[in-house]
């Protein structure tokens, strides 16, 4: 994976372009698709490990569990984007 840097600077699914746009203008304030900033596979690789750990895992895992009531709330692909920032953090923190 590529070097993050220390876990006290900016968080990891803006460095890899997971975390959704930002529009304000005036009383207009809403959040967007991803943005998709920094390096595209290494965010293939990740939406790739969190598909597989969504439909072809079996076994339980809180990550998991989670990630199928977003799913339920907000529909599977966003839950898979989801699964993969979270990814992304927990493998930054286990460095």
């Amino acid at each position: 994976m590529t070097h993050v840097g220390s876990p006290d600077r900016a968080p990891v699914g803006a460095h890899f372009g997971l975390t959704p746009k930002r529009f304000q203008s005036g009383t207009v304030d809403y959040d967007g698709r991803i943005t998709r900033c920094g390096d595209s596979e290494v965010r293939t690789a990740l939406y790739e490990a969190a598909n597989g750990l969504m439909v072809r895992c079996k076994k339980w895992s809180a990550l998991r569990a989670w990630g199928i009531g977003v799913a339920k709330r907000r529909g599977h692909k966003r839950a898979i984007v989801a699964v993969a920032r979270k990814l992304a953090a927990t493998r930054r923190r286990s460095q």
